[in-house]
């Protein structure tokens, strides 16, 4: 019986020895629920995934934790350039539609619209080429009302800078040095309703439309004789007329009696007539439109000649003695 109880004792020892030894890592594993952080929630309670929804950062799932592996770096990193290529922001730009439909700003030709909407500001039928030293006007699409090239170098206007242009509004050529305009270069645009050419040396107001509503001639050596005779007679729809430091010796009549501001200050005026702004045969006669009349700067003296304003609802303003 002794003997038999050695023998069980030994074979017991030789299992325990046999069996395999517990590792450091199996440890951790029994352990990991033991911790006092739980990993998949935050200070508030919120699932970690729903949390950062929407931020633009790799999640990491939790699990199991698994043997080390080597990691290839290059694999992250073109991982990490993906990510940044796809978070690239898209900046609006604008491009021109394409030739005669509605916003087009391209030229006469696609080459030479394209040139000028990347070198001016386009924007639906308003083109913008203002103080960027140009010396020529640039190629404008058949779509463009309103045209501003203020303080360039552009000497000369021709006939075909403006051609065929039959929806053009509106054409600001402000301080740009303009010397000659050849005589039809405004002449036949039908939809011409604003004119500016102020601070030029434009010696010779060209012929303009009917259908002229502003014109902006100030700042310019016109002269005794840079203003055709009857020049406005019949732009009945002209509300404004602005020929300030011209040097100009008379006021240019007939004036269309839908006339509003009339400015001719700092001119070489020195006189005023009966029929200049009223009709001697009609004493009933007053012109209402005309509020704005600007003679300051000249040599004459409004008051010898009242009955040449009489018919105004507001004096001259001008010198009175």
């Amino acid at each position: 019986m002794v003997t038999l109880r050695l023998m069980w004792g030994l074979l017991v020892l030789c299992v325990v020895a046999a069996s395999p030894r517990r590792y450091a890592r199996q440890a951790e594993l029994d352990n990991y629920g033991n911790n006092n952080v739980d990993l998949d929630l935050n200070e508030d309670g919120d699932d970690v995934y729903d949390y950062y929804n929407g931020i633009d950062e790799p999640q990491i799932e939790i699990g199991t934790l698994s043997p080390d592996e080597d990691i290839d770096p290059s694999h992250h990193a073109s991982l990490e350039e993906e990510e940044e290529e796809e978070e690239l922001p898209i900046k609006p730009q604008l491009i021109p539609s394409g030739f005669g439909e509605s916003g087009t700003l391209m030229g006469p030709s696609a080459q030479g619209g394209m040139a000028t909407c990347m070198l001016c500001t386009c924007l639906v039928g308003s083109v913008y080429c203002d103080d960027l030293k140009l010396d020529r006007v640039p190629p404008l699409s058949k779509e463009t009302t309103h045209f501003y090239a203020r303080y360039n170098k552009i000497a000369g206007i021709s006939k075909s800078d403006f051609a065929n242009l039959n929806k053009l509004k509106r054409i600001d050529l402000t301080s740009n040095g303009i010397s000659r305009i050849e005589d039809d270069a405004f002449f036949g645009l039908p939809a011409l309703e604003e004119l500016i050419l102020r601070e030029n040396s434009i010696r010779q107001l060209p012929a303009l439309a009917p259908s002229m509503t502003l014109i902006d001639a100030s700042h310019n050596q016109l002269g005794s004789t840079g203003i055709q005779r009857e020049a406005f007679k019949d732009m009945s729809g002209l509300l404004y007329l602005y020929l300030t430091d011209n040097n100009i010796d008379h006021i240019p009549v007939p004036l269309p009696d839908s006339l509003r501001s009339l400015h001719l200050q700092n001119n070489n005026i020195q006189m005023i007539h009966e029929d200049t702004f009223c009709n001697p045969h009609d004493l009933n006669y007053i012109r209402n439109s005309l509020e704005d009349v600007r003679l300051d700067g000249n040599p004459i003296n409004l008051s010898r000649t009242p009955q040449a304003y009489i018919c105004l609802p507001r004096i001259p303003v001008g010198a009175l003695i």
